[in-house]
C-alpha cells in the first residue's frame, strides 16, 4: 500500500486506535476488537514489550484486508522507526518531532505523524515532510484550538491525541481535524478482559465521526 493510499484510508476512517497494553497478546486482542468495531487505523505503541512482533503479526493477519492500516506509535527515533517499518508498519507516530525520523520516513515513503504543540513546531515538521500533525496532548488545548492553528496554517492536517472522547469527538472533527487518535478512553476495558466493550466503543467513535462529517456537508 503506497503512502497516499495509507493517508487516504486513515482520513476516511477518521479514528486511529492508540494501542497500549501490558503484553503482546493483549495488544493483539485490543487491535482485533477495534477493527471489528470499524476502526481501521491501528497504532501499536512502542511502550509495549516486543511491539515490533505485534506489528508484524497484525500486518500478516490483515495483509489481505486493504481497509486495515497498521502503524507504530511512541516512536522516538529513526532506529525505532526503521524497526517498525521492517516489521510492516505502514505509518509512524511520535509524541514529538524528530528530524532523522522524518527523513527516514520520507526515504521509505511512510507517512510520518509527529506530536507538536505550537505553530513553530508544526511549521518545522511540515518543512520536513510531516503528513499529519499529531496535536499532543490534545487535552491541553481543546477543539477550539484547531481553528487558531488553521488560520495561519490552513494546509495542515491535524490529528489530536489525548483527551478525545465520545463526548467531544464531534467538536474535533467539526473544527477541522482530519482524524483523531483515541487511546485510554477506548481501550481501558482491556484491563478487565472486556474486549466486546472495546468493539462497542470503537463502533460508537466511528458513528460519531460520520455524524459530525454529515453535519459539515
Amino acid at each position: 500500500m503506497n503512502k497516499q493510499r495509507v493517508l487516504t484510508k486513515l482520513a476516511e476512517c477518521g479514528v486511529v486506535a492508540v494501542v497500549r497494553a501490558d503484553s503482546k497478546e493483549e495488544a493483539a486482542q485490543i487491535s482485533e476488537a477495534c477493527v471489528k468495531g470499524g476502526i481501521m487505523g491501528i497504532e501499536v505503541t512502542f511502550t509495549i514489550d516486543n511491539a515490533e512482533v505485534v506489528i508484524k503479526e497484525l500486518a500478516l493477519q490483515y495483509k489481505n484486508n486493504a481497509e486495515v492500516v497498521i502503524g507504530a506509535g511512541t516512536v522516538l527515533d529513526a532506529v525505532t522507526a526503521r524497526i517498525a517499518i521492517l516489521a510492516g508498519a505502514q505509518f509512524i507516530v511520535s509524541p514529538s518531532f524528530d528530524k532523522e525520523t522524518a527523513k527516514l520516513c520520507n526515504l521509505y515513503q511512510i507517512p510520518y505523524m509527529p506530536g507538536c504543540m505550537t505553530i513553530t513546531e508544526m511549521k518545522n515538521a511540515l518543512e520536513y515532510g510531516a503528513d499529519i500533525i499529531k496535536l499532543f496532548p490534545g487535552n491541553a488545548f481543546g477543539p477550539e484550538f484547531v481553528k487558531s492553528i488553521k488560520a495561519p496554517l490552513p494546509q495542515v492536517n491535524i490529528m489530536p491525541t489525548g483527551g478525545v472522547s465520545l463526548e467531544n469527538i464531534d467538536q474535533w472533527i467539526k473544527n477541522g481535524c482530519v482524524a483523531v487518535g483515541v487511546g485510554g478512553n477506548l481501550v481501558a476495558s482491556a484491563k478487565t478482559g472486556d474486549y466486546e466493550k472495546i468493539r462497542e466503543y470503537a463502533s460508537q467513535y466511528i458513528q460519531k465521526v460520520q455524524e459530525a462529517r454529515e453535519g459539515l456537508r
